[in-house]
């Protein structure tokens, strides 16, 4: 089931969150985040940038984010998406219902971009977005660092209308 994030979800939210560090190709965070870190972050999401839950036997298993880009007015009707799914729910199919929601959705708050930032090398994420019909923006070449390597961003956006 999905439903909006309410605040007693956070700490499972940062432990599916804090999953994807290790692995170096998910998210730009290098160490693991706490709920108290992560609080103000949470705050920021309302209903015209939600974030979503899914849950299963009242246990949260994936969530999904809508959250403003660049954090100017004049991009109101473009969000970035964040979907991060619990490594035991992965290849399940709930990350393809909760991109589906967000894009349906979309629609409904005035929203008529949907970016996604994917480290270049994540290939698995970059197939699932242009699955769901994510093209690519761009590609902002090494500007990140991981592992001492430096690290492609690719840009994949999506249009509801």
């Amino acid at each position: 089931m999905i439903r909006t994030a309410r605040v007693e979800d956070l700490s499972q939210i940062v432990a599916i969150y804090n999953q994807t560090i290790p692995l170096g190709y998910v998210t730009a965070d290098t160490v693991e985040q706490t709920v108290e870190s992560r609080l103000e972050w949470f705050h920021q999401f309302n209903e015209s940038r939600p974030l979503w839950v899914y849950e299963i036997d009242e246990r949260i298993v994936a969530w999904c984010s809508l959250k403003s880009f660049y954090g100017r007015p004049a991009y109101a009707i473009t969000v970035e998406i964040g979907i991060y799914i619990d490594e035991n729910y992965r290849k399940s199919g709930i990350g393809s219902e909760l991109l589906l929601h967000a894009i349906h959705q979309a629609k409904t708050l005035n929203i008529e971009t949907i970016l996604a930032f994917i480290f270049a090398h994540n290939f698995g994420s970059i197939h699932f977005f242009k699955k769901y019909g994510f093209v690519e923006y761009g590609l902002l070449p090494s500007v990140a660092i991981i592992d001492n390597q430096k690290i492609d961003l690719a840009i994949l956006g999506y249009k509801t209308i």
